[in-house]
């Protein structure tokens, strides 16, 4: 090759090279060429042309804290002149509000509702679903910091604890179905018709396993324990509602699949959540206590004496265990009384230096006994109360304001009894009586 050719060939090269040089450090400079407020303008005009991009606007689950309280479904729709539309399954109150948002700046983009709308329901520290939660309220924010966009969705992290909110796009029907998650919501409480207790039970494709269900509608959360013996597993999940079941966070792992749809069966009141190969989780509802303890046994004769309180002014009045058909008789009696008057304890005394009784308290008029002889079923593992004598007088009939709500402790077919493992608030032992043959559950301290 000439000398001419390879200095041509060589100052081509190098041209080459410097070139290359040059795009990358253009490339260099626009990725710093802004500062980091035009940065978060070009965040915030991102943002703001998303959340006008969606016809119908944007639906949110929002988990506040999903290791104590479940999901509250909330649908919004932005318009350019900063105001919002928005409904919530909050509460039995769907309609949909007007208020005001702003996109605001500042360490980053977030998005604040500025003036009050169902949002603020879940911030509000003065609103709170149980006294663990007094001065915290339901945890929730009303200023969502921007994360960007996935799949078409907003990502957001709430101000307060940093939780994730994502905004999918929401439909016209999402509107008109939201009253339907107040349904769901009644399904998954269960009616005074279905039975009392329920199940838990997964499949991985090879294995069943089931567990202890419980569910507060209060909290929207649920608890499932394993009930087998040398299984020991757990899930704690909160319950978000749908028009068509439920949705739950944090998932429930089965087989190395997370399921967090559940779907809603009208016919015997399961949710049921499908994987794939056989995989699944059913809550199902089951006639029994899935384990039967010894724990009736303490109650019968020959043992010390034993006493359990329930007070509707208490925490007593917030255990998960109780039963929606106990909460209906509980208003039935106050509704019976005359104004002025209501009930103020059941108390349940075995072994007592008076006998075996029912006490019941009241505000407003005087205390009951309904004494009662206790009978061992020692095969079912219930105890069960039989009649005596209301305040000694074997012929006064029961009151009839006492009526309904009495004839399931004296349940012909026995009460199941348990001690829980969990406490409510105070350090009492927690014992809780079942009603073997109707949805009837009441939830004590040991006195």
């Amino acid at each position: 090759m000439k000398v001419k050719n390879i200095i041509k060939y060589v100052f081509a090269a190098f041209l080459m090279l410097q070139l290359s040089s040059c795009n990358s450090n253009t490339d260099a400079e626009q990725l710093f060429d802004k500062t980091p407020t035009e940065r978060l303008e070009v965040q915030k005009s991102e943002l703001n042309d998303a959340l006008l991009a969606s016809e119908f606007g944007w639906k949110a689950v929002y988990f506040t804290d999903n290791t104590v309280l479940g999901g509250y479904t909330h649908l919004f729709r932005f318009t350019e002149n900063g105001n919002v539309e928005m409904a919530s399954d909050f509460d039995d109150d769907t309609a949909v509000y007007k208020s005001e948002y702003a996109i605001q700046l500042g360490s980053t983009v977030s998005l604040v509702f500025t003036t009050k709308n169902r949002i603020h329901l879940l911030s509000e520290s003065d609103n709170y679903p149980i006294p663990a939660l007094r001065a915290k309220g339901y945890l929730g924010d009303f200023q969502f910091l921007y994360y960007g966009q996935e799949n078409g969705q907003i990502i957001f992290k709430a101000n307060r604890n940093n939780t994730e909110i994502r905004f999918v796009k929401a439909t016209a029907q999402d509107w008109i179905d939201l009253p339907k998650n107040l349904v769901t919501e009644q399904n998954v409480i269960g009616g005074d018709s279905r039975p009392l207790f329920r199940l838990l039970e997964t499949n991985d494709g090879t294995t069943k396993h089931q567990f202890d269900f419980t569910f507060s509608p209060v909290t929207r959360f649920a608890e499932a324990n394993s009930i087998e013996t040398g299984f020991s597993f757990s899930y704690e999940m909160g319950v978000g509602y749908t028009p068509t079941g439920i949705i739950v966070s944090p998932a429930v792992e089965v087989g190395g699949q997370k399921l967090t749809d559940f779907v809603y069966n009208s016919t015997d009141g399961s949710f049921t959540a499908t994987g794939t190969g056989g995989v699944s989780a059913v809550i199902k509802y089951t006639d029994k206590p899935l384990v039967l303890t010894d724990d009736y046994k303490i109650l019968l004769a020959g043992q010390a004496t034993a006493a359990f309180g329930f007070y509707p002014d208490d925490y007593t009045m917030d255990a998960t265990t109780n039963s929606a058909l106990f909460y209906t008789e509980l208003e039935r009696i106050n509704a019976s009384l005359p104004a002025g008057q209501e009930i103020s304890s059941v108390q349940l005394y075995f072994n007592h230096s008076l006998g075996n009784f029912i006490y019941y308290t009241f505000v407003g008029r005087s205390a009951l006994f309904h004494y009662v002889d206790v009978v061992a079923d020692n095969t079912g593992k219930k105890i069960i109360l039989k009649h005596k004598s209301w305040n000694g007088n074997t012929t006064v009939a029961t009151p009839a304001f006492l009526a309904n709500f009495d004839k399931y402790l004296m349940d012909p077919n026995g009460l199941y009894v348990k001690k829980e493992s969990f406490r409510l608030v105070y350090t009492n032992t927690v014992y809780t009586f079942a009603s073997s043959t109707s949805p009837f559950r009441i939830t004590t301290w040991k006195l």
